[in-house]
């Protein structure tokens, strides 16, 4: 039999066990009821940052002349000023962008009264520390290019840069070449000043955020990092189209740009393949800063695909030393210097060359059979000389 001692012994044993498991239950239930209460917290918290967030976001970006009404009060510019910031205390982040209907150049030329003829600008009232030219191929895209210098001109001003606006122009019909132009307007942006970085521009972007400072970077800088087009994504890894920035250095160790793309694609990731082969590589922005608004428009007239830029592209490593700034021919037919711009027109030939060489015309044969020789018949190889020359 269990003695008194051993069953009081059980007992006592049974109500501890009792107590200990009592004790987690009701510890379990406060911890629970803790954790309630530190759950509502955090989600009235992350609400609230959710909230927060959202009104952040929800908050229109600025308009790209918003910082810039006191650059217009006291303007004097003088030889002694001292250097700009490295950081320009204008520069607001993104930029509101939309294309209003019935914009005039005589409406941006007004809400830009610093810019001097020729499209320059220098900062009044400190010393830039950067000179940049940008380069705009064009034709025809005239409505585009009044969008891109309403919002180009104040961006730039923004980060207090001495800058120059030049657009190239093809003159006549023949097939658009890009790449050419940009090679036109390097040499003669450089012929005006010892400019420190160009930037080459489509006509059709506009940038959405000015802390992509358009100076450049010690190797060449893709600045057209997230479009629009492409959902504000790279669409690939060697992708070098849109806006790109070059210092001289840049351009000459890679020969600049090809001559030879007539019509639309390839030429952009020709010049990447040249960064490689001249030992550079390309340097980026964030997605989050290099983003660019194109403004919608049908493939232009004159610039259809270019069905050769494949295979074109599939040689640029056995060409690109001896296609490029070294042997870009051209003519400059006017040069403009216009309120908002430099435009200079030129004629870049076509792809026989910028003169193509006509046949000389033969020289009639001497009348060796009398006055009425001349009435035979041809020979069927003179008769196709004749056909070409008609």
């Amino acid at each position: 039999m269990v003695s008194l001692q051993s069953k009081w012994r059980y007992i006592f044993m049974f109500l501890g066990i009792q107590l200990v498991v009592m004790a987690l239950l009701s510890r379990e239930g406060y911890q629970r009821r803790v954790t309630y209460f530190i759950r509502i917290f955090r989600k009235s918290d992350a609400t609230g940052s959710a909230t927060r967030n959202h009104t952040a976001a929800s908050v229109p970006a600025s308009d790209v002349y918003a910082n810039l009404s006191g650059l217009f009060k006291g303007h004097s510019h003088k030889d002694d000023m001292p250097y700009c910031p490295a950081t320009s205390p204008l520069i607001g982040g993104p930029i509101h962008v939309s294309f209003p209907s019935g914009l005039t150049l005589a409406e941006v030329q007004k809400k830009n009264p610093l810019v001097l003829r020729g499209g320059r600008y220098r900062p009044p009232h400190c010393e830039a520390r950067h000179r940049t030219a940008i380069v705009i191929p064009h034709r025809n895209r005239e409505h585009h290019l009044k969008f891109l210098l309403y919002y180009l001109h104040p961006f730039l001003q923004r980060q207090q840069l001495n800058y120059g606006i030049y657009v190239i122009h093809q003159a006549g019909n023949y097939t658009f070449n890009r790449a050419k132009l940009m090679n036109v307007g390097f040499r003669e942006a450089m012929r005006e000043e010892d400019w420190d970085c160009l930037f080459f521009h489509d006509v059709d972007l506009i940038p959405e955020d000015d802390r992509n400072t358009y100076i450049c970077d010690s190797n060449p800088k893709h600045a057209a990092i997230a479009m629009d087009k492409f959902g504000y994504k790279l669409p690939y890894k060697m992708y070098f189209g849109g806006v790109s920035a070059l210092t001289p250095l840049h351009y000459l160790k890679m020969n600049g740009f090809p001559n030879n793309y007539w019509g639309w694609g390839g030429e952009d990731d020709d010049i990447g393949v040249r960064v490689s082969l001249a030992g550079m590589y390309i340097t980026r922005p964030s997605l989050k800063v290099g983003r660019y608004k194109m403004i919608k428009h049908t493939l232009d007239k004159g610039n259809g695909v270019n069905p050769k830029r494949f295979n074109m592209l599939a040689k640029t490593r056995q060409t690109w030393k001896l296609d490029g700034m070294n042997t870009a021919e051209y003519e400059v037919i006017s040069r403009q210097y216009l309120p908002l711009y430099t435009n200079i027109t030129v004629n870049i030939g076509t792809e026989a060359g910028l003169h193509p060489t006509r046949p000389e015309p033969r020289p009639p044969a001497k009348n060796l059979a009398g006055p009425h020789a001349a009435e035979a018949p041809l020979d069927s190889a003179k008769q196709e000389d004749v056909r070409s020359d008609e």
